[in-house]
């Protein structure tokens, strides 16, 4: 059994391309449209997974674009995709410069949660061991649910 790629369901492509590679930093790596079935598909993948996603071996992430709209409520898009990171800190401050919310922010220099434009949780997991704690991250509240 192999790993292919997590789909979530979008309700604006644009505003997800500019969350997901604009801000969070994925690559897109294919897409494809079906006139027939009134939907796009694109293919997204973490920077250090390029490569293998180019040989069809690593995970993707599936952005699911339905030309017709929906109204996507909790738990018919999906639940959260996690991504390990080289630095929390340095992540979690370039979200924020691009106006992305921490919801949960990583006080313990280990993990940090934000949220997609359609909602959907990212959960953020620093390589390796944890960093030092640090402010203003150890005492920034959690805003919303994540």
């Amino acid at each position: 059994m192999q790993f292919l790629h997590s789909m979530v369901r979008v309700s604006n492509l644009d505003e997800s391309l500019a969350f997901y590679c604009g801000a969070l930093g994925l690559t897109e790596m294919y897409r494809k449209d079906s006139e027939a079935g009134r939907f796009t598909l694109v293919f997204l993948a973490a920077p250090a997974d390029i490569q293998s996603a180019q040989q069809s071996n690593a995970p993707v992430i599936e952005l699911t674009y339905n030309w017709d709209p929906e109204d996507y409520q909790s738990g018919r898009n999906f639940g959260h995709l996690a991504y390990q990171v080289d630095d929390i800190y340095e992540t979690c401050d370039r979200l924020m410069a691009a106006g992305v919310v921490i919801s949960r922010p990583p006080r313990d220099g280990h993990m940090a949660f934000v949220r997609s434009p359609d909602n959907i949780s990212i959960e953020l997991l620093q390589r390796g061991d944890s960093l030092p704690v640090q402010e203003p991250w150890a005492s920034m509240p959690n805003i919303g649910q994540w």
